[in-house]
């Protein structure tokens, strides 16, 4: 079991706090959302990323991934008709996967819903197409930094684009790059799939679509607080040989972060321990 947190989960510690906590409560890496980094994630260096990947080495910590890739700067969007924007946008993602590769990140985890949700009078189809066509850009760009750039699956009440697993697996076999591919999130699967979280996780575990896995409670608590069943979704992960990482996000922190983080790492390693 590879277990990696998502960063904001700590904020406001200081990044090296950060890694010396995570790996005191028993992760292995963690997952950085770049805005805890800069204000503006364009200004983001090599060099920062250098120290980034030293800071979580120093206490035995991985850089597993990347995501919530575009909160910051304000006004983005991969489907705007607005050409400036629209570059603004791809110009930063292409930024952000040199500066995962420059830490060592395996996958970029491309939720943002805002930044792929219609505009006003912009129907769902024409916005998936436009966010199929700047994917369609940036998968080569992926296949060269050497990183796989998943589009997540969200819930309906996030956004109306790309919702299931199947949804992203298509848009993933339409363009057709070995750097692009998706990732299921438990408590927006929970939330959007028809079938168990466990039976889709299952399905395109075995079609190879799915690259990063990530563990919160349909209610966006963490794993284990709440009704959402894991230990299937576990077992899959388990009976399939999964080598990725399984990153701990929960968005409804009790009683705070750290607590929340804790908790979410014990009942998870506590559960993998006792699979057959």
């Amino acid at each position: 079991m590879k277990l990696s947190l998502c960063n904001e989960v700590l904020q406001p510690m200081p990044l090296a706090q950060q890694c010396a906590w995570a790996a005191a409560a028993g992760y292995d890496a963690l997952e950085i959302a770049p805005f805890t980094l800069a204000d503006d994630p364009r200004t983001l260096t090599g060099a920062q990323a250098a120290q980034v990947r030293t800071a979580a080495s120093a206490h035995g910590l991985a850089i597993s991934s990347l995501h919530w890739l575009l909160v910051k700067p304000d006004g983005l969007s991969l489907v705007t008709d607005d050409r400036a924007v629209r570059q603004q946008t791809l110009d930063l993602l292409r930024r952000l996967i040199d500066f995962a590769a420059a830490c060592g990140a395996a996958v970029l985890v491309h939720g943002s819903p805002r930044q792929r949700s219609p505009a006003p009078g912009q129907s769902v189809q024409d916005a998936t197409q436009r966010l199929e066509a700047a994917l369609a850009e940036l998968a080569p760009h992926a296949q060269a930094a050497g990183v796989t750039y998943c589009i997540e699956p969200l819930s309906p009440a996030e956004t109306p684009v790309i919702n299931t697993v199947a949804q992203a697996a298509a848009l993933v076999d339409r363009i057709g790059s070995p750097a692009l591919r998706t990732m299921l999130d438990v408590s927006a699967a929970s939330q959007a799939e028809s079938d168990p979280v466990h039976q889709v996780l299952a399905r395109y575990l075995a079609s190879g679509h799915i690259a990063h896995v990530q563990f919160n409670d349909r209610n966006r608590r963490g794993p284990g607080q709440g009704d959402t069943a894991q230990r299937p979704v576990l077992q899959v992960l388990r009976q399939a040989g999964y080598q990725g990482w399984m990153a701990v996000e929960p968005f409804d922190y009790r009683p705070d972060g750290p607590g929340c983080a804790a908790f979410s790492a014990g009942y998870l390693r506590a559960l993998w321990s006792s699979l057959p």
